[in-house]
């Protein structure tokens, strides 16, 4: 009897052109082609092209799909045929995925993952700052219950007090169109971070704005929180980043790259 696998496959940031020529020759190998969009908005990809790209069709899932009708949609087809699973990013960097492989695994389908660029050091590059440098990463979500999560900021203030970056994904729903812009999560950070004493986070805090990583038209601004909250970056993804403490070589690319005023990083 053949045994199947089911290969996660990324994708990259931006679009189809950011699937590496290992994932390509995957694909092409492969009897399924599944994808998903839900976990991130990739602004430049074409599902057409993608398909030209790859030469087979793709057949594109839902979250719930996904989530609840693996077994029947994905799976089943991977206990002896070879499917690739298509991930915007570096696959089960977001660990989204990871109950899909494990479900895999004890279903005795082997997997592997064939990797590609990821906004966890993408972030890194594109700005300047050093990649080891970062700490903890958090998300604001697109909805919560209650009050703004006290552990959001919490996060940044321990990085911060570490002398760490910190990492902020701000989250987008793509099903439902919801995602969360730089300026709402900013002021979400700067009005519920005044309840929590000693949070380093006010008006001149040095903030970095990110937008639409890889596009021809990604934007990325630092600067006081209350000056980055008034620009307009665009359509998503976003991302954030709270400097921690800056190496002198770090301090020179937040002028250079990333436009800082030269007080806030010397």
């Amino acid at each position: 009897m053949t045994v199947g696998e089911l290969i996660f496959i990324g994708l990259g940031l931006h679009d189809e052109y950011g699937l590496s020529l290992r994932g390509q020759l995957e694909a092409r190998s492969c009897d399924f082609l599944f994808a998903e969009f839900y976990t991130s908005r990739m602004p430049g990809l074409s599902v057409d092209g993608l398909e030209r790209l790859v030469g087979k069709k793709v057949q594109v899932v839902s979250r719930r799909e996904v989530e609840e009708g693996a077994e029947e949609i994905i799976l089943s087809k991977a206990v002896t045929g070879r499917v690739g699973f298509l991930v915007p990013g570096d696959p089960l960097v977001a660990t989204t995925h990871v109950d899909l492989r494990l479900r895999a695994l004890k279903s005795g389908i082997s997997s592997r993952i064939i990797h590609a660029g990821s906004v966890v050091s993408a972030a890194a590059g594109v700005t300047g700052l050093q990649s080891y440098k970062f700490g903890r990463t958090t998300t604001i979500p697109v909805s919560y219950e209650g009050d703004f999560p006290s552990s959001i900021i919490r996060a940044i203030v321990n990085n911060l007090t570490s002398g760490l970056h910190s990492l902020v994904l701000l989250e987008i729903d793509v099903e439902s169109g919801q995602f969360v812009t730089i300026p709402t999560a900013l002021k979400l950070l700067w009005a519920n971070s005044k309840n929590l004493p000693g949070a380093p986070i006010t008006d001149v805090t040095l903030v970095v704005g990110l937008a639409r990583l890889e596009a021809p038209d990604m934007t990325v601004r630092a600067g006081k929180l209350m000056d980055v909250m008034r620009l307009d970056f665009g359509e998503p993804p976003y991302l954030l980043i709270f400097p921690g403490k800056l190496h002198f070589v770090e301090a020179e690319a937040l002028q250079l790259i990333c436009h800082a005023p030269k007080e806030l990083v010397n």
